[in-house]
């Protein structure tokens, strides 16, 4: 769990685990099962290939964030950046999945914001000046990554509030499950995330000059040498 590396597995895992629970349990009605039922849910369709493939990436960027982080009182920068260009990638992968499945606003928020900020992250230095972005403002590609979240956040949470009567009144609890654990990884997501951001303003912070010492109020004079007499 050091640094937002654990954060985001610990989602990626999380997220992992439901999804094929859910794909187990739900094919009863359609005759698939076992082998076939997770075939489809990893490799069945367009969609579900460039999904597994950008959660490889995720777990493999996580990976990298936690060797970046680990034993570190200031991560890796170069590992850091390495890791934001995966997720990056990743992010490129997801978007593409969310544009299959016919989520075009998912897909542009979590997945094309996500990555711009991610890419943009591992591109530019913290503290670099961006072109119209104001210098005082929090970091603008960590900015654009967390926003990435807020989209798939609400959609979750409706998707909870819209299922609940549905479940109450004998319905699958499948139906909460699923939105409720997908809010559940966006928020592990969201706290790396801050970490990040953290990280950032610290590296953006100017250094203190390490030779700069306080002058004296009242400085004595120095002390007079005896000189040196005359070798014998």
């Amino acid at each position: 769990m050091a640094g937002p590396g654990g954060y985001y597995n610990l989602g990626n895992a999380l997220g992992l685990v439901m999804g094929v629970t859910i794909q187990l349990a739900a094919p009863q009605g359609s005759g698939m099962r076992g082998g076939a039922a997770l075939f489809d849910y990893f490799a069945g369709s367009s969609s579900a290939v460039a999904l597994t493939l950008a959660t490889l990436v995720f777990f493999c960027s996580g990976e990298v964030y936690h060797r970046a982080w680990a034993g570190r009182d200031v991560p890796d920068p170069a590992l850091n950046r390495l890791a934001d260009l995966l997720s990056g990638i990743g992010a490129i992968g997801l978007g593409a999945a969310l544009f299959l499945f016919g989520q075009p606003v998912l897909a542009a928020t979590a997945g094309l914001l996500h990555a711009l900020g991610k890419i943009g992250s591992a591109a530019y230095r913290p503290g670099a000046s961006v072109p119209g972005w104001p210098a005082g403002w929090p970091d603008p590609f960590r900015s654009a990554v967390l926003a990435s979240r807020l989209p798939a956040m609400l959609a979750a949470a409706l998707s909870m509030g819209a299922a609940l009567p549905e479940v109450w009144l004998g319905g699958s609890p499948a139906l909460v499950a699923a939105p409720l654990t997908l809010l559940a990884c966006y928020l592990l997501w969201a706290r790396a995330d801050l970490l990040l951001f953290a990280n950032s303003a610290g590296e953006s912070a100017p250094a203190l000059p390490t030779t700069a010492r306080p002058m004296p109020l009242h400085p004595r004079p120095p002390k007079a040498t005896k000189r040196p007499g005359p070798s014998i």
